[in-house]
């Protein structure tokens, strides 16, 4: 589909912004972080259609990193798979939208991720299935970086190259930060690119907030060679707003209307 990339996830973070105000809800700079990923993905040139978000034959996105629901969310709401108004209800007793992904929650949830470390697997598990059941269906799983210090990240990251999973894409978050601090200081994250290659992935790094470049690798064609592929994406924990870009008291905090009026005005959006 045509769009203006840049303009959408402009739109998508202030949306983002106001729903995490609105309902109280944190987590809010990791879903800021992973919204040029997000807009890429769904509005780029590939894009999954949203009227065959129950086809079995369907392309497979998961959040594995289930606490940016509030991106996804918002990003598939923009996309047309369910109404805008859900938004509105996001992390209320009782509506459609939990603040993160429950199993069939909204069309284009594939999965329940607020444990870390099982998106990875499960995605390995449908693209395994689709290529059993001859389907050319492509699988992406987006995931964070503190997430990939889970044993069963890496457990999972051996056995897709084992089975030639290329139809398998995995995106990482890497704005390295996680919930108490600096991820490569919590573990030894780096060569963080250099381990997925050694795992037998076909493996580059890339500006998660060059929007265009992120979109012309998501259209890029499954790995020749049958490696399954792992783009790190380097990226800014609350990236968008200068108050909040680089701060991990936004992994917690809620921002007041009044941050939320000076956000829009920094997006452009009020």
């Amino acid at each position: 589909m045509s769009t203006d990339l840049a303009a959408t996830a402009r739109e998508l973070r202030y949306r983002i912004i106001q729903m995490s105000h609105a309902a109280e809800a944190p987590h809010l700079a990791s879903a800021l972080s992973c919204v040029d990923l997000l807009t890429a993905y769904f509005f780029g040139k590939n894009s999954p259609d949203p009227a065959k978000a129950k086809d079995p034959s369907r392309d497979r996105f998961i959040l594995s990193k289930g606490h940016a629901a509030i991106g996804l969310y918002a990003t598939l709401a923009k996309r047309g798979y369910f109404p805008l108004e859900w938004l509105e209800r996001f992390a209320q007793e009782g509506a459609e939208l939990a603040e993160q992904p429950a199993p069939s929650c909204a069309p284009g949830v594939e999965l329940a991720t607020g444990s870390l470390g099982h998106g990875l697997p499960v995605g390995i598990g449908l693209a395994l299935g689709a290529r059993l059941q001859k389907k050319s269906a492509k699988v992406v799983v987006l995931m964070s970086d503190g997430e990939c210090q889970e044993g069963s990240v890496w457990e999972a990251a051996m056995f897709a190259p084992a089975q030639r999973l290329s139809h398998l894409t995995v995106w990482v978050d890497y704005n390295k930060w996680q919930a108490t601090g600096r991820s490569p200081e919590v573990m030894a994250m780096d060569p963080f690119v250099d381990k997925w290659k050694a795992f037998g992935w076909r493996a580059r790094e890339i500006d998660g907030h060059d929007i265009q470049a992120v979109a012309q690798a998501m259209s890029e064609s499954p790995d020749p060679e049958g490696r399954p592929t792992a783009w790190v994406a380097h990226t800014v924990k609350g990236k968008g707003v200068s108050f909040m870009e680089n701060d991990n008291n936004w992994h917690y905090r809620i921002p007041t209307a009044e941050e939320v009026a000076k956000a829009g005005k920094e997006l452009g959006q009020a």
